[in-house]
C-alpha cells in the first residue's frame, strides 16, 4: 500500500503544480483587488472612513495627487486606471491626463477639488471616489457581481447593471441551451450506433469503433473548418439539395445556430457512443428474451427492461457531452454568428484581447459553478450511477 502511494506521488505532484495551482490562481483573480491599492495607497487610506453621501475628506486630493505622480513613475497607474474604467466610464484616459497635469504643475500648486475639477469633473466626483473605495481590496465581489449582471451603486448597494451591460446571464442561458441541444442530438444519433455495436460480430464492431474514433485522428480546428466548406452556400450540402430539387435556393447553414449544432454534434458524438457501448455490451441478451417469453411486446420489453439497464450509460454519456459542450470555444467561434457565441468565447476575449483577467476569472468561475451544480443534480437524479460511471 505504501509503495503504491509512493508511486502515485509524481502524478499527484504534477497535477497539483500544473493543474490545480494554475486554476486556483486564475479563479482567485475573480475576487482579488490589487491594482488600485497598489497605485493609489494614500487615496485609499484617506477614504477609509468616508461614506457615500458625505463630503469628500479634504486630504484625499493631496494624497491622490501624490499617488498619481508616483504611480505614473512606477508604471502602475495604467492598471489601476483600467480597473476603475470598468465602473466609471472614460476615467482611464482622464487619470493618465491628470497624472501629467499634476507632474507638470508648478511648485506651490494646491491640489484640491478645484484643481481636479478643472482637469475633469469626474475626478472630483463622489462616484469616482466611491469606485476607488470599492476597489481598495484586498478582495471584492465586483467581478463576481458583473458576471451575473449585477453592480453596486454609489451607496454600495447591490443593483442590476445598466440595460446595455446585462449580457452575461443571457450568454449563460444560450450556452446551456446549445449544450443541451447538442447533448440531445448526440444521444438520438449515438444510441442506435452503440446498440448496433452490440448486435454485430466482434470483428464488425471493431471496424465500426475505428470509424467512431476516426475523427480523433484529425485536429479539432481542421474538423471545424471542414464544416465551413461543407455547409456554406456553395458547399456540398446545398449543392446536393439543389441537384435533387429539394430546395430552390441555397440554405443558410453556416454562421448561425444550425452550423454550431451540426459541427459540435459531429465533434462530440464519440463521447456519447463510447460510454453507451461500454454499458450496453454488458447487458445480458437473455433479459430481453425472458421479457418477450413472458408476453411483453418488443417495444414494451425495450422500454421496461433494456432502457433502465442502459440508464447509467445514457447518464454518463450525456453528462460528458454536456460538460464538454459547455466549455466549447473554437467551433462556435468559427461556424457561429454573433448571437451564437458561448460563455467561453467571452472568457477567451477578456484574457487575450482586453486583458480583463478579473472578469474572465469570474465568468470561468460561473461556468465551473454551473457545471458542478448540474453534475450534482445529475448524480442525485441518477441515484449515484453518474458517479459510478465516472
Amino acid at each position: 500500500m505504501n509503495l503504491r502511494r509512493f508511486l502515485a506521488l509524481p502524478l499527484a505532484g504534477f497535477l497539483l503544480v500544473f493543474f490545480v495551482v494554475p486554476i486556483v490562481w486564475l479563479l482567485s483573480l475573480a475576487v482579488r483587488e490589487v491594482e488600485v491599492p497598489r497605485a493609489l495607497p494614500r487615496t485609499v487610506v484617506a477614504l477609509s472612513g468616508w461614506q457615500a453621501g458625505q463630503p469628500l475628506p479634504a486630504p484625499v486630493f493631496g494624497g491622490f495627487a501624490q499617488d498619481l505622480v508616483e504611480a505614473r513613475a512606477a508604471s502602475t497607474l495604467a492598471d489601476a486606471a483600467r480597473r476603475l474604467n470598468y465602473e466609471v466610464n472614460g476615467v482611464r484616459s482622464t487619470l493618465m491626463r491628470a497624472a501629467r497635469e499634476v507632474s507638470g504643475a508648478p511648485a506651490g500648486t494646491v491640489f484640491d477639488a478645484a484643481f481636479f475639477q478643472a482637469v475633469d469633473p469626474a475626478l472630483a466626483s463622489a462616484e469616482f471616489f466611491a469606485a476607488v473605495q470599492r476597489a481598495r481590496g484586498p478582495v471584492s465581489a465586483y467581478y463576481l457581481l458583473a458576471s451575473v449582471d449585477l453592480t453596486r451603486d454609489v451607496r454600495g448597494q447591490i443593483a442590476r447593471a445598466a440595460e446595455g451591460n446585462r449580457i452575461y446571464l443571457e450568454v449563460l442561458g444560450r450556452t446551456l441551451a446549445i449544450s443541451l441541444s447538442v447533448t440531445l442530438l448526440c444521444l438520438v444519433m449515438g444510441f442506435p450506433v452503440a446498440l448496433l455495436l452490440t448486435q454485430v460480430s466482434q470483428r464488425a464492431a471493431d471496424w465500426l469503433l475505428v470509424l467512431v474514433l476516426l475523427p480523433f485522428w484529425t485536429s479539432l480546428l481542421v474538423r471545424t473548418a471542414s464544416w465551413v466548406v461543407v455547409l456554406q452556400k456553395e458547399g456540398m450540402v446545398n449543392s446536393l439539395l439543389l441537384k435533387l430539387g429539394l430546395i430552390a435556393e441555397p440554405l443558410t447553414l453556416i454562421y448561425n445556430r444550425t452550423g454550431v449544432l451540426v459541427a459540435m454534434t459531429h465533434v462530440l458524438l464519440p463521447f456519447m457512443i463510447l460510454p453507451l457501448y461500454t454499458v450496453l455490451k454488458d447487458i445480458p441478451p437473455q433479459y430481453m428474451r425472458a421479457a418477450t417469453s413472458l408476453g411483453a411486446p418488443p417495444a414494451t420489453a425495450f422500454v421496461r427492461v433494456f432502457l433502465p439497464l442502459a440508464a447509467p450509460g445514457v447518464a454518463a454519456g450525456s453528462l460528458m457531452v454536456f460538460i464538454l459542450a459547455l466549455g466549447y470555444y473554437i467551433t462556435p467561434a468559427l461556424v457561429g454568428g454573433g448571437s451564437d457565441q458561448m460563455l467561453s468565447y467571452f472568457v477567451a476575449t477578456y484574457t487575450t484581447d482586453t486583458g480583463n483577467w478579473g472578469l474572465a476569472a469570474a465568468l470561468g468561475l460561473l461556468l465551473l459553478g454551473t457545471t458542478a451544480v448540474l453534475y450534482a443534480a445529475a448524480h442525485k437524479l441518477s441515484g449515484g450511477r453518474v458517479m459510478a460511471m465516472g
